[in-house]
């Protein structure tokens, strides 16, 4: 029987990179591996970042890269094989080929324990690997569990099957309640997020506990482990927790979250990048290209360079379009007024005004 192993993936952004830190100094017993999916096109904050959670964590961080061999950078070696043709939201060839692809070489047909960073303030499943040897857990969530599994435990046709389990599993107070609801049918009056929900308000612990024995059940790889510590868990972590984890234990917030005054036609601003990723991530808002342009003028050009044959990074305008002066102005001029409508917001980071853009992108790269 394969060893089951337990990764952790570093995208270079907050999340991640508090996850790993969260895991491994409370849960010390998880035998982790961490990677990072290196495209050659990070922000130097991002490598940053991966330095500073080696030492604090003692710990070797591993770098995956697509077409490893190749003599180049893994997205030039790529773009070449697709022709030129840039990466956008509606075709997303980078994930695939610079993330996904690493990563389930990495792990190969090995039974994995992957550790995503996707917060319990969030409403997105995030990358769930098709491959059967992968399960994804979610240590910041009330629901530590991946879709598909709670898809398989709750469906109605393993009803039966839970009877054995739930009589093993105490519920304190709340078994009766949860009797009723772990053995009622799913139906369009009794849906499936209800049926999930209830159970976890009901004793999350508990639940966790009758999950873990459901997948001894299964050909899930956490179905060969004798124990998980993080069924034990209960704690939802949102964003502020986040921060707080990053900066007390000093590895820091990536230094590109901090927030960065501008001033436009007497108008003062702040602008700064909400999400890591690649320097010149397709996901950018309009004000974020402004702020490499600003900042990393040199990261700019170089963005600027991979835009021709009709090409570009956004769907409606170039890159060289977008710096004009004129154009700036007003990207600025209408970003303050959106900082103003959310001036309720206390925060030294942008991520917290951008709140509800942030679930955009491909959570591979940004978790």
């Amino acid at each position: 029987m394969s060893k089951i192993r337990h990764v952790l993936g570093i995208s270079g952004g907050k999340d991640s990179a508090a996850l790993a830190i969260y895991v491994k100094t409370k849960y010390p017993s998880i035998d982790l591996e961490f990677y990072s999916c290196d495209t050659g096109k990070e922000l130097e904050e991002t490598y940053q970042l991966i330095r500073n959670l080696e030492v604090y964590l003692g710990i070797k961080i591993n770098l995956l890269q697509g077409a490893e061999k190749s003599s180049e950078d893994p997205f030039d070696h790529f773009l070449k094989m697709y022709g030129g043709f840039l990466p956008s939201s509606n075709a997303r060839w980078c994930t695939k080929q610079l993330k996904l692809a690493p990563f389930e070489n990495y792990v190969g047909d090995d039974p994995v324990v992957s550790y995503v960073g996707i917060r319990g303030d969030e409403e997105r499943e995030g990358y769930i690997s098709t491959k059967n040897n992968i399960q994804s857990i979610f240590p910041f969530r009330k629901n530590i569990w991946s879709k598909d599994v709670m898809t398989k435990m709750l469906s109605n046709q393993n009803i039966e099957q839970l009877i054995p389990i739930f009589k093993n599993t105490d519920f304190g107070q709340s078994q009766e309640k949860v009797h009723q609801v772990l053995f009622r049918k799913i139906t369009p009056d009794f849906t499936f997020d209800q049926k999930l929900n209830t159970l976890l308000d009901s004793n999350v612990k508990a639940f966790n506990h009758l999950v873990f024995d459901f997948l001894k059940t299964t050909d899930y790889p956490l179905a060969k482990e004798e124990a998980f510590p993080l069924i034990e868990n209960d704690e939802i972590l949102v964003k502020a927790d986040i921060f707080r984890i990053l900066e007390e234990s000093g590895v820091g917030v990536p230094a590109y979250y901090n927030k960065i005054e501008f001033e436009i036609n007497g108008k003062k601003g702040e602008y700064a990048r909400s999400r890591s990723g690649c320097f010149f991530c397709f996901f950018q808002q309009k004000i974020e290209w402004v702020w490499l342009y600003e900042q990393h003028p040199e990261l700019y050009k170089k963005a600027m360079e991979y835009e021709k044959d009709g090409y570009t990074w956004g769907q409606n305008e170039s890159l060289e379009e977008l710096i004009q002066p004129e154009r700036i102005e007003k990207i600025k001029e209408e970003y303050i007024k959106r900082m103003e409508r959310k001036s309720k917001v206390k925060s030294p980071y942008l991520v917290d005004i951008l709140g509800d853009d942030e679930d955009e992108g491909c959570a591979a790269c940004f978790i």
